[in-house]
């Protein structure tokens, strides 16, 4: 074994796939193929002599010298990763910084836009990803690099994990301009009894920042009453416009799209607040891309 013949860039592979069990995820997480993450791996298995990865019922499951390469490898990767940017000065105008954050299909829609605005304006040649990440993986992903920060209803409690509030909202119904969600009234703002004879639109996207939508209604004994599951909130607009449906969605989108697509929107009285945060490692606090880019977003949508 010669380490001088081992390409580092292969390490980042290994603690990937560690951290997803998945040749597939870890190749997404690094914008690298599937077949160039599949020849890694066996560069990696030549180079140690051991397969440092066997397949499972749960995805790979590393072996135990993966076990003690893997942890050991993430670590001085972040510490290689920050010791080289701490030393770069950074210039927003100049800088080629790609920044990957992990963003809700909603946060695609309410964020990106403004995220991609300020990039144009401020840092003309930097660009920006949205990182496919479980809500529960979060804080995992931050560990490893595999994203810069995230936005979300995201309250991870992981040591080593930062987070600021930007702003606290609750979940409201748009409907159709034309008609009122429930018989027993047109005023603004919707009681547990007006509810209950309203049928519901509910996003249920597969990683979904959202799931206390369902949550909020099933401890208000309502969840029977959603018809309507669609993937993605691209399809809120289209529903609460074409059918009879009450659509519950986080407040911003849903003056968003009752200004602009004139629908009503209505304040469900015993909606819980929730809280939309910022979060991201504090290996990044004194890397100056990441604070400027912190302090963008921080900028721009922080009403906390």
């Amino acid at each position: 074994m010669n380490f001088r013949q081992l390409d580092l860039n292969l390490l980042r592979v290994l603690v990937a796939i560690h951290r997803t069990r998945s040749v597939t995820s870890a190749g997404k997480a690094l914008a690298l193929s599937q077949p160039a993450t599949s020849n890694a791996l066996a560069r990696l298995r030549e180079f140690f002599g051991d397969e440092l990865f066997v397949r499972s019922p749960a995805g790979l499951q590393p072996t135990r010298l993966c076990e003690q390469l893997a942890p050991a490898m993430q670590s001085q990767l972040l510490a290689m990763e920050s010791l080289v940017l701490n030393h770069q000065p950074f210039s927003a105008q100049s800088s080629h910084r790609h920044w990957r954050l992990s963003l809700s299909d909603l946060g695609e829609i309410l964020f990106l836009p403004g995220l991609a605005a300020a990039l144009r304006s401020e840092a003309p040649q930097a660009s920006l990803s949205n990182i496919s990440v479980d809500a529960a993986q979060v804080a995992s992903a931050l560990e490893a690099r595999d994203i810069d920060m995230a936005i979300g209803i995201l309250k991870p409690q992981h040591r080593g994990i930062r987070s600021q509030l930007l702003f606290k909202e609750r979940y409201m119904a748009i409907s159709s301009q034309d008609g009122s969600p429930t018989p027993l009234g047109r005023g603004k703002t919707l009681s547990l009894t007006q509810l209950a004879q309203a049928h519901f639109v509910v996003v249920s996207p597969t990683a979904t920042f959202h799931g206390s939508v369902e949550k909020m209604l099933t401890a208000m004994k309502l969840q029977d009453r959603i018809l309507v599951r669609p993937r993605h909130f691209g399809a809120i607009a289209v529903l609460a416009q074409n059918t009879d449906l009450l659509c519950i969605v986080p407040e911003m989108y849903a003056r968003d799209l009752s200004q602009r697509l004139q629908l009503q929107m209505w304040t469900i009285e015993e909606a819980p607040a929730y809280e939309v945060n910022l979060v991201w490692h504090a290996s990044t606090d004194q890397d100056a891309d990441q604070q400027w880019m912190r302090g963008t977003i921080e900028r721009l949508f922080s009403r906390a």
